[in-house]
């Protein structure tokens, strides 16, 4: 059991009481294949509330009674709303993802019907060439119709039109083919995968159009307006207030970062379509064990920070360097081997459309699928070429087959974890069947990839106006602004005029730390959404992008700091 269940539940353990659970929440637990009952997030939640309302008690020490108490409050209302909503948020990212893989899917039964009218082995080939959710599901559906004149692939269709309706156009348009004149089945293949290309574009223009006022909101309302208050602390004196560092503790280190995470995933839940890269475990060889490298990276982060504060001056930041640096170095070491292996494929798939076209253009003046293989390894450029001439080097070798020259035990495929790749060898060896009549075929697998590619870029570009802005806000924008506030708040404080010293409330030493630990959390909350919001949640990219935020961000503020106070 996964520390997370344990977690759960523990936390279930502390509600023993019987709960209703809603339909929606059954649900996602079901999406999501989970080994815990749905009655056990909703324990579990009042429990996290329980943890929550007892853990900010000791605020009472600082702060008044009725502070201490909102705290507590925010604290149990937050922790029962997290944890009640997971299934949700986790099913929710999980169907994008998904989605991302509905042209890819609908692509290769297209493709495979190309090779052989025949829909239910195309809609058996889509879901067993494909490693995700979507794939799976449609094995699902598969199954069931089994012993049926079904092929599942309608059923499947339905399940999730409502979540995109291209999908059921598209289906129902590739059902047909199958009994179109050949005159009109290639005019119905490529209607059926326009469908779900037109279908991801539509979907992700008006999700970017949507997201542009929250977006603005969350920059505005949630990171700059508040980093901006912090210059009118010193001003706070003059109207006799005395206001306690534990408020700023609670706002800016609390309520704060729980609000930006909320509105984040908020965001994220809406939308439709995400299209995550290769996955790369730790258990690719090519990905060594990383703990002592990570941890030795890390202290140099530490060693680092420490350095920096010591040079200017600034000694009692030192936590906050220390902590933004260490942490961002460990993650960058950490991650960066499975960043390299996702290069590679990323390499591989950058000419595959070459190469296919042409193997399908050989294979059609009718040269075996063999020799064009090995053609397209000689005149490939770069990683594809590499992989071909591969292949092709291990046909001649071993005497293998197609498929057992990519996928098989020595297969050149066998460590790339790539869907696209796979599915695309798993074509070239039926095809090596089919002989010249598959040619057309490879020719359309190349023009597919290239539409599904522009679709994939035209997203990016769609969204990256607003990532931006996301990612400068965390490790530009935001530390100097929380910088120059932190800096003139100092400057007042070092005033030599009687007047604005004692308009000073706050000792400026622990003002710095507590906006440093507010800047530390922005990398953590608006660069996972910048992420997650282009190439969905995957962790590598995320881990090494909040490390780079980290060691620009922290140094900085500092800088910032030392130079406005300074300055001032």
């Amino acid at each position: 059991m996964s520390v997370g269940s344990m977690l759960l539940v523990g936390l279930a353990q502390l509600y023993p009481v019987d709960v209703d659970v809603s339909a929606e929440l059954a649900d996602s637990v079901t999406f999501l294949d989970s080994t815990h009952a749905p009655e056990t997030y909703v324990r579990a939640g009042f429990g996290a509330g329980i943890v929550g309302a007892v853990a900010p008690v000791t605020l009472v020490l600082w702060l008044p009674w009725y502070g201490a108490t909102f705290a507590s409050l925010i604290c149990s209302l937050s922790a029962i709303h997290v944890i009640q909503t997971l299934p949700h948020v986790q099913a929710a990212f999980k169907r994008t993802e998904a989605l991302g893989d509905a042209p890819n899917l609908i692509g290769r039964a297209v493709l495979r019907m190309q090779i052989e009218p025949a829909t239910e082995s195309a809609v058996r080939f889509a879901a067993d060439t494909g490693s995700s959710s979507l794939a799976a599901n449609l094995s699902t559906h598969i199954d069931a119709a089994v012993g049926t004149p079904r092929t599942g692939l309608l059923s499947f269709a339905e399940e999730w039109a409502d979540r995109f309706p291209a999908m059921r156009r598209s289906a129902y348009l590739l059902a047909s083919a199958q009994q179109a004149p050949d005159g009109e089945r290639a005019r119905t293949l490529d209607r059926s995968l326009a469908a779900v290309l037109d279908g991801t574009r539509d979907r992700m223009a008006e999700f970017t159009n949507a997201i542009r006022g929250p977006t603005t909101m969350l920059y505005a309302f949630g990171v700059m307006v508040p980093l901006a208050l912090v210059a009118l602390v010193p001003a706070v004196g003059f109207v006799g207030y005395d206001i306690s560092i534990w408020y700023l503790v609670v706002g800016y280190d609390i309520v704060l970062p729980i609000g930006l995470t909320g509105a984040s995933l908020w965001l994220l839940k809406r939308r439709p379509i995400a299209f995550p890269p290769p996955k790369v475990t730790r258990s690719h060889p090519d990905v060594p064990s990383r703990l002592l490298p990570t941890l030795l990276w890390g202290a140099i982060g530490v060693i680092a920070g420490y350095t920096l504060v010591t040079v200017l001056g600034v000694t009692h930041l030192a936590p906050v360097t220390a902590a933004g640096l260490g942490i961002g170095a460990m993650l960058i070491a950490y991650v960066r081997p499975i960043l390299h292996v996702r290069t590679h494929v990323r390499e591989i798939e950058s000419n595959l459309t070459d190469a296919l076209y042409l193997t399908g253009r050989l294979v059609d003046d009718g040269k075996s699928v063999e020799t064009a293989i090995q053609r397209a390894g000689d005149q490939v450029p770069a990683a594809t070429g590499e992989l071909f001439e591969r292949a092709a080097g291990l046909q001649r070798r071993l005497h293998l087959s197609v498929q057992e020259a990519f996928l098989g035990e020595y297969g050149v495929v066998k460590d790339v974890p790539s869907p696209r790749v796979r599915a695309t060898v798993e074509l070239l060896a039926i095809a090596a069947e089919q002989g010249a009549p598959a040619g057309r075929a490879i020719v359309s697998m190349a023009d597919h990839l290239d539409e599904l590619r522009d679709v994939e870029a035209q997203t990016r570009r769609q969204l990256s106006t607003i990532t931006d802005t996301i990612d400068n806000t965390a490790t530009f924008f935001g530390p100097m602004v929380a910088g120059a506030t932190v800096g003139l708040a100092g400057g007042l404080s070092n005033d030599g005029t009687a007047v604005l010293a004692e308009a000073t409330t706050l000792p400026t030493d622990q003002l710095g730390l507590v906006i440093g630990g507010y800047v530390i959390s922005l990398s953590f909350i608006l660069v996972p959404l910048s992420v997650a919001l282009e190439d969905g949640l995957d962790r590598p990219l995320i881990g090494y992008r909040v490390g780079r935020s980290l060691l620009g961000a922290v140094p900085i503020y500092v800088i910032t700091v030392v130079v406005v106070g300074l300055t001032f």
